[in-house]
């Protein structure tokens, strides 16, 4: 491609998202710039503190559980008091939190510190999402989730490299300074992205009341996002192991630390340079293929791993799984927004958190429970086979979706029958869900206008 194609591709790729979009992304990319607590925990306990890895294991899982045990409660916050208060909460709670766990000493203080850390960082994630569902075009959903999933693995990577050398200087310096970029996000936050949560109904145009709340019971009766929400865990329980499970495998075939640091490189290197572009061939495509090829791309890159003898073909591997987790986080986000009623997107994305918080939780047991018991071999094949019925999951699970059309006239069709029915009980999950679908539901409700 030439350099004037290149320059077109890039225009095209950022061109049409509103302003208040960019300052998220830009909040989300000052706030992975400054990541060092989930990157550098372990080494700080072990190596710093001197404790044992079984309690540096503990306090990663305390930090997983807080993470689970706040999503819920930040995608109530964020359809109650918005997303912009939510955010600001979550992003001064978790500078304070990350700030005085730098100074803790004893290790029950250490622990509990962590156990709020993980809650903290975990609340904004539901409010940044619901936000840019709100202010982004149904059509430039996939793209703006892309561009904020980049931003993500951009930041990281860069912090990851910044950290070590921060590491080595001081640990705490590395505490204090995530505490700062973190303040830096809220700061943004609090100037530039004005409260977006709808005001009037997307689909009767009347002012939103408490009648109209969707509630976490509604959440759980919606069988066809319920199932999204499992079938996201299954993918996210894939997709830990290239760090919770690749490593210990790597290291009893006789491979050192660095030579996993070279291997999984490949993972950031290739999100950084191919999501974009990636993203401009597969944004129009039909989501339910894009989701089935990418799960089948998951599951079985990890299956190949039973087959890796050298560091160049552990790479490929990653190669592999790498596409599948290009493709899958924006398009499964996408499908996230397109199921949500606008009036409880907050809830929905709680819940979708969740899942990925929950599958952090469990990959390293479960990792460690069949790597001990059978073999490495047979957790990459476990993940071969939880890859094709993920994939199974979503062939099923799409079928009839409907359309930009089809779940706009739905959608007014189960509001009216929902106002109707207030009095004589609870609506059906699909009838509410329906209300107000995102990514197709035709035009949004003006804005007032995830870091």
């Amino acid at each position: 491609m030439s350099v004037a194609g290149i320059r077109r591709a890039a225009r095209e790729s950022v061109s049409g998202l509103p302003r208040e979009f960019w300052w998220l992304w830009t909040s989300t990319l000052v706030n992975r710039l400054g990541a060092f607590v989930a990157t550098f925990m372990a080494l700080y306990l072990t190596l710093d503190r001197g404790y044992s890895a079984s309690y540096a294991g503990l306090v990663a899982a305390l930090h997983g559980l807080g993470g689970v045990v706040s999503s819920l409660g930040a995608g109530v916050m964020t359809d109650r008091l918005g997303r912009r208060p939510t955010m600001l909460i979550a992003q001064t709670s978790t500078a304070v939190s990350v700030a005085v766990l730098g100074f803790m000493v004893h290790p029950a203080a250490i622990a509990a510190v962590a156990f709020v850390v993980g809650m903290a960082s975990n609340a904004s994630r539901p409010a940044v999402q619901a936000m840019m569902a709100d202010i982004v075009r149904p059509e430039d959903r996939v793209r703006a989730f892309s561009l904020n999933y980049w931003a993500i693995n951009l930041g990281f990577a860069v912090s990851s490299a910044g950290a070590g050398f921060v590491a080595e200087y001081s640990y705490l310096a590395g505490f204090l300074g995530e505490a700062a970029m973190t303040l830096v996000c809220a700061f943004v936050v609090f100037m530039k992205v004005p409260e977006s949560r709808p005001e009037k109904s997307a689909v009767s145009g009347r002012a939103v009341t408490g009648a109209d709340e969707v509630r976490l019971s509604t959440v759980l009766r919606d069988g066809r996002f319920m199932s999204v929400v499992g079938l996201s865990f299954v993918i996210a329980l894939i997709f830990q192991q290239g760090y919770v499970a690749l490593p210990v495998a790597m290291g009893a075939d006789g491979f050192s630390s660095s030579d996993f640091g070279t291997a999984i490189a490949v993972n950031g290197v290739l999100i950084v340079a191919l999501q974009i572009p990636v993203t401009r061939f597969i944004q129009h495509r039909d989501p339910r293929r894009l989701l089935i090829v990418s799960s089948l791309l998951a599951g079985y890159g990890f299956g190949l791993t039973a087959f890796a003898g050298s560091v160049a073909v552990y790479a490929l591997t990653i190669c592999v799984w790498t596409v599948a987790e290009i493709v899958n986080s924006p398009v499964q986000t996408g499908l996230v927004v397109r199921l949500s009623p606008v009036r409880g997107r907050g809830r929905y994305q709680g819940m979708y958190t969740m899942s990925w918080a929950a599958a952090a939780l469990v990959a390293p047991l479960m990792s460690g429970v069949v790597i001990d018991r059978f073999g490495a071999q047979w957790l990459w094949g476990t993940c071969a086979v939880l890859g094709t019925g993920a994939a199974l999951g979503y062939w099923l699970l799409m079928r009839n979706l409907p359309g930009e059309d089809g779940a706009a006239s739905e959608g007014s069709r189960v509001a009216e029958s929902s106002r109707g029915a207030e009095s004589a009980g609870p609506v059906g999950p699909g009838a509410d869900a329906d209300a107000g679908r995102g990514h197709h539901a035709g035009p949004e409700p003006s804005v007032e206008r995830t870091g």
